[in-house]
């Protein structure tokens, strides 16, 4: 009975790990890296909770220990440009294309860093590139697609997701 119980209970921890980084895996591109860094996990919680400084400080950490993490220089980028350091936050998404040039998190959130700014045009570039990668029913490109949608439709600045 209780090896069954044992069983059962890790095969459920088993698909709870594997539902989360099948959800992680849209935005980020090294999910398996990531679950493993305390300080990913906090920037994440903080992005969560709307906590731009703290997830600032915890996904700074992340980038000093590895500059290579595309995922976490996205999501500065994210929370920098929540707390308006918009040159902050280009530099980050920039960085995270750079890593890596096919990062669908990445393209979507620097569109919407670009209508923030005034440059819809800029916008449009990343979703057609978001395009190429994944097809017009990926979520980031759907989410993309209706931020461009919304700033059209409202005076500047005042889009949702701003």
């Amino acid at each position: 009975m209780l090896k069954n119980l044992l069983i059962a209970a890790a095969l459920m921890t088993s698909i709870a790990v594997s539902s989360d980084a099948l959800l992680a895996a849209g935005i980020e591109v090294t999910p398996t890296e990531n679950a493993v860094d305390a300080d990913f996990a906090v920037g994440k919680k903080a992005i969560d909770t709307k906590d731009w400084n703290a997830a600032i400080a915890a996904f700074s950490k992340v980038v000093a220990r590895n500059p290579a993490n595309a995922d976490a220089h996205n999501f500065l980028g994210y929370a920098y440009r929540w707390t308006g350091k918009m040159d902050e936050s280009f530099s980050h998404y920039n960085s995270a294309l750079r890593l890596e040039p096919n990062h669908k998190g990445a393209h979507e959130y620097i569109g919407v860093a670009y209508l923030k700014v005034d440059k819809p045009d800029q916008a449009r570039v990343h979703l057609a590139k978001l395009e190429k990668i994944c097809g017009r029913s990926c979520e980031e490109y759907v989410d993309l697609a209706k931020a461009i949608a919304d700033y059209k439709s409202q005076p500047p600045k005042k889009a949702k997701g701003y």
